[in-house]
């Protein structure tokens, strides 16, 4: 049986620097780097739809059945704007995960930062709207939204590290060009009313 994906607001990348090499010289830095075909920004992770709306069901007590949790949720995912393509510049390995991996941190556009603002202030009030209360409280303790920290940091996954270290590794400074917005998975988002 396969895992139900995962549902994420995010932006494709489209290319790191200006050659598939530039790409291809993080592999001293990392191991197991990702291929560049699937490399994105996540702005929003929403995770498991049928998971994130039991999170809501439970955690209203029932007050908003789960299905109706899924339901709006859809139709808010599907009615968000798009975000256009962007260049942004990494100049870092950032470590996340707990340390499991390891991400170019990304310097992007203020258009980008207000845009990602935009979709939690949205959460928000879709939370409000299903009668979540303690709206922040939800968000960061749902084992869906998976948020372990309040604050977005910027980055695109690239493989793990190769040491345990923490801090951030200086690497020469790349462009990263990146498409527009997309809800990864969308596919399995079901038609609202």
């Amino acid at each position: 049986m396969q895992p139900l994906p995962r549902i994420t607001v995010e932006v494709p990348v489209l290319a790191v620097g200006s050659a598939p090499s530039d790409y291809e010289a993080l592999g001293s830095y990392v191991s197991a780097l990702r291929r560049p075909q699937g490399l994105h920004l996540t702005l929003l992770h929403i995770g498991i739809l049928a998971d994130f709306a039991q999170d809501v069901a439970d955690w209203t007590k029932g007050i908003t059945p789960a299905g109706d949790a899924a339901r709006h949720t859809t139709g808010w995912l599907q009615g968000l704007p798009v975000l256009d393509g962007f260049t942004g510049t990494s100049e870092q390995l950032i470590v996340l995960g707990g340390g499991g991996i390891s991400g170019l941190g990304v310097d992007v556009p203020r258009r980008v930062q207000d845009y990602q603002v935009s979709l939690v202030q949205g959460l928000h009030d879709l939370l409000d709207r299903l009668l979540v209360d303690n709206v922040d409280d939800f968000i960061l303790s749902s084992p869906a939204l998976g948020y372990r920290y309040p604050h977005w940091v910027p980055h695109v996954a690239v493989g793990r590290p190769l040491a345990r270290e923490r801090r951030p590794r200086a690497i020469a400074p790349l462009t990263v060009a990146f498409g527009p917005s997309r809800i990864r998975n969308g596919r399995f988002l079901t038609a609202t009313d």
